[in-house]
């Protein structure tokens, strides 16, 4: 079982982290998405927007798009954190390396979420479309297999994929977070003399998986705005050039960066109970092999 340590550690942050903070996702997508247009609810600040949603469909309609956020979030953690250490592990007893320690880390983020993204852009797709179900129209996906064959069906499998350029652009984030995280995490060992496989203590693992994730997110923030709304179903776009050239002209710089403010509070939290659970189960699985 311990081999299986990095999988079973990063599926089990990944559903704790999501159940915990999904509101704050729905509230970052629908943020990341308004580009104005009269079709859409208008919301004064995030306060507003939850409360609308709220009164309209009860605190349930916070969870809207769960399902396919716990089962995306969770297979994406757990294989990120597998295929990571099992790609590394290949690359050093072949040495296979680029010389740069920080570049390797990134190469091996990047290849690893382009694997994952293959598998999982359909449930991104249809976590999207769940969370754009305002209360002001009539609910078109009963739910994360209604919408899959919904979208099949009515647009082709093509559509399953809507977002999936910018979704490669978004695996440099998880890579930069990864990278970030596992330098800050070496270092600390280093400084405390303490050995590479070591377990992290929860306040180091708290500062600087907080610090990684806002660094990332931040540099990389407008492919979320772009992956939004290319799987919105209200809008069509021409693909990523035109989406980019209709929101720079329509909204301008800022338009690239809606949401951000709620991207990195709902991000904080998130990562946090991610890796602090990551690390915990890792160190129980370690000892329960034993």
């Amino acid at each position: 079982m311990e081999k299986y340590e990095h999988l079973i550690g990063g599926f089990t942050g990944g559903i704790t982290s999501t159940i915990a903070c999904h509101p704050l996702d729905l509230l970052r997508i629908r943020y990341s998405a308004n580009d104005g247009s009269c079709q859409r609810p208008q919301y004064r600040n995030y306060w507003h927007a939850a409360q609308s949603i709220v009164q309209s469909r009860g605190y349930k309609g916070l969870y809207q798009g769960l399902a396919p956020n716990l089962i995306g979030s969770a297979v994406s953690w757990g294989l990120y954190f597998q295929f990571y250490h099992v790609i590394k592990s290949f690359c050093c007893e072949r040495t296979i390396s680029t010389g740069a320690e920080s570049v390797d880390n990134v190469l091996l983020g990047m290849v690893t979420g382009v694997g994952i993204l293959i598998f999982t852009n359909p449930i991104w797709v249809a976590k999207t479309r769940l969370c754009l179900q305002y209360e002001n129209e009539r609910t078109k996906y009963r739910g994360l297999l209604n919408c899959i064959s919904t979208v099949s069906r009515d647009e082709g499998i093509a559509a399953l994929y809507k977002g999936f350029t910018p979704g490669l652009i978004g695996t440099l984030h998880g890579a930069i977070q990864f990278m970030l995280y596992n330098r800050f995490k070496d270092n600390r060992l280093k400084h405390l003399g303490l050995p590479a496989d070591h377990t992290l203590g929860s306040v180091d693992c708290l500062v600087y998986s907080a610090l990684s994730k806002v660094i990332s997110t931040t540099i990389t923030f407008p492919y979320q705005v772009q992956r939004t709304r290319l799987q919105d179903h209200h809008a069509k776009y021409n693909g990523i050039c035109d989406l980019i050239s209709k929101t720079y002209r329509m909204e301008g710089l800022r338009g690239f960066y809606k949401g951000l403010l709620m991207g990195n509070l709902r991000q904080l939290p998130n990562v946090i109970v991610t890796y602090v659970t990551y690390e915990n189960v890792r160190y129980f699985v370690r000892h329960f092999s034993q």
